[in-house]
């Protein structure tokens, strides 16, 4: 990510981030809106879900303009992720959560822009999970 993107997304999230758990609570409602059945993997009482949801995103975007800092912590996560069952295809279901909260978060401002810069950001932080999680480094460590 260029240095204007990670403006883009830092800026943008501060605004987002203004709403606390309000954001959390779309955040869900529309990663269960596409996919329903993710409902299982969680409790039900989702108040201390979305207080890590917030907590990991903080610590995520704070962090884009030095993403290697954070690479150790993002791929204990990913791996942490598997044992609840996430699958591959959950990433993309979540950047797309992800993507439909900021649109009604931040409305008008969010421009193509800065949709772009967040979907970077995201492809670059999912593409690092999965390979962690299900790539053949993973695999070859299970054997």
């Amino acid at each position: 990510m260029d240095a204007r993107s990670v403006s883009l997304v830092q800026h943008s999230f501060e605004k987002v981030a203004l709403s606390g758990r309000t954001v959390a609570e779309v955040f869900y409602s529309e990663l269960f809106a596409i996919d329903p059945s993710l409902r299982s993997m969680f409790s039900a009482n989702m108040v201390e879900q979305h207080k890590k949801l917030l907590a990991s995103l903080v610590f995520v975007v704070r962090s884009l303009h030095t993403p290697e800092a954070i690479l150790d912590q993002v791929k204990l996560l990913a791996v942490k992720h598997v044992r609840y069952g996430v699958m591959p295809e959950h990433y993309t279901y979540v950047g797309n959560a992800l993507l439909r909260t900021l649109k009604k978060s931040l409305g008008a401002e969010f421009t193509p822009e800065v949709r772009q810069a967040w979907v970077d950001a995201y492809r670059m932080l999912a593409g690092v999970m999965k390979q962690e999680a299900y790539g053949e480094s993973r695999l070859r460590g299970a054997a």
